[in-house]
């Protein structure tokens, strides 16, 4: 009987820690918990990522060498390029954490209200908060889309033309396409109000919202999202263009 006590009382911290985080998985603000948290991971990597694209205004060896010190971080003590697949497995883990907490979140919405009520346009409403649920949708195509093109080259490009050692003439190569660039354009157009409304959101899930701190945010968050859609937007442009080439 000793033993048995023992036994429970060294698991039960764990089980209770697992059942906790499992019963706030079960609520609806536990699920808006999860988007609030991983938005704000995901946001960070389209900040860094896209500071790391407007590189490739600088020159193609600029370009290049960022590419390379991307896949270096980390060495000795990681190997080659091991830091950049632990960065994509953990966004991919967010993103799928994203994905399915907003699928849940929304059917427990259709749910609470089986009949639909009369169509009224909220007061705060705006077209990217409107959207959102579209939006999210053509960026999970985007990403798709964008790792096979770039990441892989399975996709956009002529046999031998994709090159796993010149990610500069794969972008222009890639851009070239005016209909690859038009996806392109559109979908960062959605991913900046995506990031518009849903950092609007993240502040209100997470409490720290106030009537002066929405007002901040909107000027902020706007400043960010714009500089987000126009700095990713300018690539494709500038090589259809021929100002990279």
């Amino acid at each position: 009987m000793e033993i048995e006590a023992l036994s429970d009382s060294r698991y039960r911290p764990q089980s209770y820690v697992v059942g906790a985080l499992l019963t706030l998985w079960s609520s609806s603000i536990g699920k808006k918990i999860v988007m609030s948290l991983t938005g704000m991971v995901m946001m960070s990597f389209v900040l860094v990522h896209t500071y790391g694209t407007l590189k490739i205004f600088k020159g193609e060896q600029v370009f290049n060498d960022y590419a390379v010190w991307l896949r270096e971080v980390g060495t000795p003590f990681l190997a080659h390029g091991m830091a950049l697949w632990i960065s994509r497995i953990g966004l991919l883990v967010a993103v799928s954490l994203h994905m399915l907490a907003a699928w849940q979140v929304t059917r427990r919405s259709w749910a609470a209200r089986p009949t639909r009520y009369e169509k009224k346009v909220p007061m705060m409403s705006t077209y990217a908060s409107r959207t959102i649920r579209w939006g999210g949708v053509i960026i999970l195509l985007f990403v798709v889309y964008h790792v096979l093109h770039f990441t892989f080259g399975a996709v956009g490009y002529a046999p031998g033309q994709y090159s796993p050692t010149s990610v500069y003439r794969n972008v222009v190569i890639g851009f070239s396409v005016w209909y690859v660039s038009a996806f392109y354009i559109l979908a960062q157009i959605f991913l900046g109000l995506h990031w518009y409304h849903g950092g609007w959101s993240i502040l209100h899930t997470l409490g720290v919202a106030t009537a002066w701190g929405d007002r901040v945010y909107w000027t902020v968050g706007g400043l960010m999202a714009l500089f987000v859609t126009l700095g990713n937007v300018s690539v494709p442009v500038a090589v259809l263009a021929g100002l990279i080439k």
